[in-house]
């Protein structure tokens, strides 16, 4: 996703601009990844979202991404 002002995606950021909580990045990750793939298990959206995340500066950090 191309940041075209602040320092986090249109996707990444809340209402304010900041940083949304990464467990509600997470799930909508997660639920956008079952959307695009209806016949991916929890765990699999799961698993790819992390796996997405961890290509995204905001995230790759994060504990539980660099848990995965």
């Amino acid at each position: 996703m191309t940041i075209e002002s602040g320092p986090y995606c249109p996707y990444c950021q809340d209402e304010h601009g900041e940083l949304q909580c990464f467990e509600e990045r997470l799930s909508r990750m997660t639920q956008f990844m079952k959307r695009r793939d209806p016949g991916l298990s929890d765990e699999g959206a799961e698993r790819q979202s992390l796996a997405c995340m961890r290509t995204m500066p905001a995230w790759r950090d994060h504990p539980q991404v660099v848990a995965e």
